[in-house]
């Protein structure tokens, strides 16, 4: 699906992973797809490594996660949009618009 439309605002998806986690991979590639299809910011953060204590207490039993925010804006949070588990490219183009119109 096309939509014509020009956008003033992109999206920046943080992505909180481990290793190993398949549905990790599989929301990996989900997120990508939509990449493809609209400009966003992608970051991933895995919940494991050093200095990462803050998401680890949140989502080490929730990964995958992603926080979908402006692109602007200073910082991911914990009251950021967010889509956990499985998910389809609708869900993340959905939040995207929620994200850029909140």
């Amino acid at each position: 699906m096309f939509r014509a439309t020009s956008r003033l605002l992109d999206c920046r998806i943080t992505f909180f992973t481990r290793t190993p986690c398949g549905l990790c991979d599989t929301a990996k590639t989900v997120v990508r797809n939509v990449e493809r299809r609209r400009p966003l910011v992608f970051l991933e953060v895995n919940i494991m490594d050093p200095g990462q204590g803050r998401w680890k207490s949140l989502y080490e039993f929730d990964t995958p996660v992603i926080h979908i925010d402006k692109a602007d804006a200073p910082e991911t949070t914990a009251s950021s949009l967010k889509l956990m588990h499985r998910f389809k490219e609708e869900d993340v183009l959905s939040a995207m618009d929620a994200a850029e119109h909140s």
